[in-house]
């Protein structure tokens, strides 16, 4: 749904929240959750679901009559779909995800038939004169592509020129504007601002350009176009404080250097002032519940010596860092509050993008992208469509002061 009925971003919230195996999982928790949102928020207009598909419900709603149906079900609902999470490639719930979540990468020829699959049902979905986005990994976990690895990084970028070119003929073939949102992570080859924007040029700029050239018959610079049309940014709030950058600063830079931001996905992050001395021990009893075996949690801490990184949760926690530090960790924490019994969040950056974002057109789509409810400890649990609805409510409180 619009924010403002007269205009401005459409907020969705991504449905990777809802744990689901195959198609039939899926279509019954959106026929459960979906319908009675929209009755909450927005009962006399359309309302935006972020799609989540697996490789396998991608291609099980492809099967037989699935997505005609799923499409009346939308339209008889009154929902829609202009976007779609297609970052992890098989099963994100109930069992330990970890840095698998990364695979395949971009290298991989399994990660651009699954990003086509995803492709040709947006087309199918999307709604006229909206703008579409396909969220995505991070090309690669750091440990798996190394900086010197050129005919690695190579691949990648003429996969993701591959997937632009496809693009590129989708808009001129059926008007729809599609575009692939590359999402930065904690620990990924792509985790900072600066790391995203080198990529466009190092690697982007002149190996994308020339297969989108090569595949479509466009001209050196509309192919160039064509890949900052259709190569943005999927800006997770998360992953940009984890990093501790400035979010309003990163978006700036960003679109300083003429990448387009496709969508911003609204979440939080822990963040913990460890103390020196015997208040660590405390402090790590308390942190060791959100140390669970399922996601990673990257800590990035800020003390006197500037910016350490750890892989885990657990790793950092074993490390006993000497010295006060400022943690900023990668845990999906619900945004309607930024008090965890002590703990704090990144609330407040959360809340400065979305002034930044209702205030001028960085980008069509806000997505909220609160998925870890069911590990985080037990005394912040409520049920879930009561949770998403307080996601909805701070949103739009902060949008609509």
């Amino acid at each position: 749904m619009q924010i403002d009925r007269s205009g401005g971003p459409h907020l969705t919230y991504c449905t990777n929240i809802h744990p689901a195996d195959g198609w039939p999982a899926v279509d019954a928790n959106l026929r459960r959750y979906a319908p009675a949102l929209k009755q909450r928020f927005a009962p006399e207009r359309p309302f935006g679901i972020g799609l989540r598909l697996s490789a396998r419900d991608a291609r099980e709603l492809q099967e037989g009559s699935n997505l005609d149906t799923f499409r009346r079900f939308l339209d008889d609902e009154g929902l829609y779909v202009a976007i779609i999470n297609g970052f992890p490639y098989g099963s994100f719930h109930g069992t330990p995800v970890k840095e698998q979540v990364y695979a395949p990468d971009w290298r991989d020829e399994a990660r651009v038939a699954y990003t086509l699959d995803l492709i040709a049902i947006l087309v199918r979905l999307l709604p006229d004169a909206l703008d579409g986005g396909i969220s995505t990994s991070p090309i690669s976990y750091k440990a798996w592509l190394p900086s010197d690895d050129r005919d690695g990084w190579t691949r990648a970028a003429t996969n993701i020129g591959r997937i632009a070119a496809a693009l590129a003929r989708t808009r001129r073939e059926t008007g729809r504007f599609i575009h692939l949102d590359i999402e930065p992570e904690p620990d990924c080859v792509l985790e900072t601002s600066a790391e995203t924007i080198e990529f466009f040029e190092r690697w982007l700029r002149p190996i994308a350009t020339r297969t989108i050239a090569g595949a479509t018959g466009l001209a050196a610079s509309d192919a160039e176009q064509a890949l900052f049309d259709h190569v943005q940014v999927c800006f997770d709030c998360c992953h940009f404080a984890v990093e501790h950058e400035d979010p309003v600063d990163a978006a700036t830079r960003l679109e300083a250097a003429g990448i387009r931001i496709g969508r911003i996905q609204l979440s939080s992050a822990l963040r913990v002032d460890v103390p020196d001395g015997s208040g660590a021990a405390a402090l790590d009893a308390r942190l060791r519940p959100f140390a669970d075996p399922v996601y990673l949690h990257q800590v990035v801490s800020k003390g006197a010596d500037g910016l350490r990184h750890y892989p885990d949760l657990g790793p950092a926690l074993d490390a006993r860092e000497a010295g006060p530090a400022e943690w900023r960790i990668h845990f999906h924490v619900p945004l309607f509050t930024s008090d965890y019994d002590g703990l704090g969040s990144t609330q407040d950056d959360v809340r400065r993008l979305i002034d930044a974002a209702v205030a001028r057109p960085i980008t069509t789509h806000l997505e909220i992208e609160t998925y870890t409810w069911s590990v985080l400890p037990g005394s912040l649990k409520i049920d879930l469509l009561d949770s998403i609805a307080r996601e909805y409510e701070w949103v739009l409180g902060v949008a609509r002061r």
